[in-house]
């Protein structure tokens, strides 16, 4: 049974974050694969937000600077548009980049009774030790982390030169429940809240 199953056909709003700023980063090949996935689905219309664009201080302060708004008003909109939100993020010294926990702390209504799931990568963990912490930072948010994951050990060794996916029928298969599992939470809470404003 497909899960994404609704009465309102509108597609809803996927912003796709793409954590990794580092310079030479495999990110982008990563991001790529999943955003040929989503862009299949016709739940979906999809923004995609790359930090390596994005130059968000970590201090974070009540009077920001211009330069600071500047950068706010280019990444804001997307993030409170958004129905949901799926997070591309490598696995840094065992958390989650510098550049992501800028973005996340600099917002907070924005994440809000939203779900988020995760794409990972990184060495032997995958990456999953960052999307461990991040459960956490967004349960502050009043967010909800969907159970299901992509997550892809030595990431580097699973694509060829072109970007492909070697063997593409497992991490398929994941990005699927992962993006249904969003899909379902998008729906109702984006229902639940045209009825009764989520109080935090």
């Amino acid at each position: 049974m497909d899960i994404t199953n609704s009465a309102d056909s509108t597609p809803l709003k996927l912003a796709v974050v793409v954590a990794s700023n580092r310079e030479g980063r495999f990110g982008p090949v990563i991001a790529d694969w999943f955003l040929s996935h989503a862009a299949q689905r016709d739940d979906f219309t999809v923004d995609v937000l790359d930090l390596a664009e994005t130059d968000l201080p970590t201090a974070l302060s009540h009077n920001p600077s211009d330069a600071v708004r500047a950068e706010l008003a280019a990444v804001t909109p997307v993030l409170a548009a958004a129905d949901a939100f799926v997070v591309v993020t490598p696995e840094y010294n065992h958390s989650f980049p510098a550049s992501l926990k800028s973005l996340i702390d600099w917002h907070f209504t924005e994440w809000q009774a939203k779900p988020v799931g995760f794409v990972s990568y990184g060495g032997m963990a995958g990456g999953l030790r960052a999307v461990e912490q991040l459960r956490q930072v967004y349960a502050e948010l009043h967010a909800v982390t969907v159970r299901d994951t992509v997550s892809f050990h030595n990431a580097h060794s699973h694509f060829d030169e072109s970007g492909r996916h070697k063997d593409p029928t497992g991490p398929d298969a994941a990005a699927k429940s992962m993006l249904d599992q969003v899909a379902w939470w998008a729906r109702a809470l984006h229902d639940a809240k045209s009825v009764r404003p989520y109080a935090a």
